[in-house]
């Protein structure tokens, strides 16, 4: 159910405070633009550094903002099982379509443990909910065979893969049934060549339209077209992913396109000018903004 684009939506800040009419507005933008999916309060939404209180807030609103014409599923995991299943109770309470699970952070649990974790947050609640394997954020993989023993669970449907192995992907792919997702967007083409079925994409922030038609055209048996687009995709992906610590670049490019202010929570801090010129660069390569 969450095959195709996903967004993976920026929280936007103003003087410190979550800026609730930017949020609408971006919300209604990606509708406008046809995205099917919309993810809050991920990497990308900053959730570490949100409060509680604003982090059930930032669900609600994107859940009454969509009103039914995308399906939401927000980021609810962490590295306390217990406030996982408190953030996902809410998410499933608030009229989310389903919900992120990122493995449990810092602690690196066992894979006994992962596995824990997870099955007790999918017993907890009636909702379509989406692994998210990202062992360079999380400090430990999670393996295929935890995936596998989890893919029996009847709430577990899908996996937003970002571990950067192939071999990993087609694994889960040929011992599941599960949904898998692309977890990172230069990585989405070779994955969907493999069998995934979609992307939970970062760069979908600014050109959704583009992410979604890759997929698409791929699905559509449309490869040289899809490999067009990932190889003009594939330059701004980069700028986006490497030039800082996401959603660092991609909060000044919304901020170059006249989209927002930039504005972060430390510990994360603005790009320095040469990193700003590279960033611009790549979006007037793109053309989204003159050179």
């Amino acid at each position: 159910m969450f095959a195709g684009c996903t967004v993976a939506l920026a929280t936007p800040f103003r003087d410190g405070a979550v800026d609730e009419a930017a949020l609408r507005s971006w919300v209604e933008w990606q509708i406008e633009q046809g995205t099917p999916v919309i993810s809050p309060v991920g990497t990308t939404g900053e959730s570490p550094t949100l409060s509680h209180a604003e982090h059930e807030r930032v669900i609600s609103i994107v859940v009454e903002t969509a009103a039914g014409r995308a399906k939401v599923m927000p980021g609810t995991g962490s590295n306390s099982t217990a406030e996982a299943v408190r953030l996902t109770k809410f998410a499933a309470k608030a009229g989310a379509d389903g919900a992120l699970l990122v493995a449990p952070y810092y602690n690196r649990p066992s894979q006994e443990g992962l596995y824990r974790h997870f099955a007790v947050v999918a017993e907890s609640v009636d909702l379509p909910l989406v692994l998210y394997n990202i062992p360079g954020r999380t400090g430990r993989n999670v393996e295929v065979d935890t995936i596998e023993r989890l893919s029996r669970l009847s709430t577990i449907v899908a996996i937003k893969e970002a571990a950067g192995s192939l071999d990993q992907v087609s694994e889960i792919l040929v011992r599941t049934d599960l949904t898998v997702l692309s977890g990172d967007d230069s990585l989405t083409l070779p994955m969907l060549a493999v069998g995934a079925e979609g992307v939970v994409s970062v760069a979908a922030n600014l050109v959704p339209k583009d992410v979604a038609a890759l997929v698409s055209d791929f699905n559509s048996g449309e490869i040289g077209s899809a490999r067009e687009r990932h190889a003009r995709l594939f330059p701004l992906c980069r700028e986006l992913l490497g030039l800082g610590p996401n959603p660092v670049p991609l909060k000044a490019a919304l901020a170059l396109l006249g989209r927002g202010n930039g504005e972060l929570r430390l510990p994360l801090c603005p790009l320095d000018a040469p990193e700003i010129d590279r960033l611009s660069q790549a979006l007037a390569q793109y053309g989204l903004r003159k050179p």
